[in-house]
């Protein structure tokens, strides 16, 4: 199944994993099966910024695109491709809305 995103995606991360940030970069485990993986720096930047509430757009433009020189287009393709391929692993959640807040 192909998960459908866009830069006005909302993206969270699983709670149906373990994560531990060394050296920059992220090493997450998953509950159901240990697979084991380990996120890049920009992938590691995506998945800390990944709080329900903010959309993919705004994590390209206020978090990738502000560390790196990279043009917006070719960042938010990138993020896209990225956040699907996580979604599809289990290791994110999408949604084209934000989380509610909690009062």
């Amino acid at each position: 199944m192909t998960t459908a995103v866009s830069s006005n995606t909302y993206v969270s991360r699983s709670s149906a994993v373990a994560a531990r940030e060394l050296g920059g970069e992220m090493m997450i485990m998953s509950a159901t099966d240990s697979t084991l993986f380990s996120l890049n720096e920009t992938a590691t930047l995506i998945w800390n910024a990944a709080d329900g509430k903010t959309s993919l757009r705004d994590i390209v433009e206020y978090k990738i695109c502000a560390e790196f020189d990279v043009e917006p287009e070719a960042a938010y393709r990138d993020a896209e491709a990225l956040v699907a391929n996580l979604a599809a692993l289990g290791i994110l959640n999408l949604s084209a809305e934000p989380k509610p807040a909690r009062n």
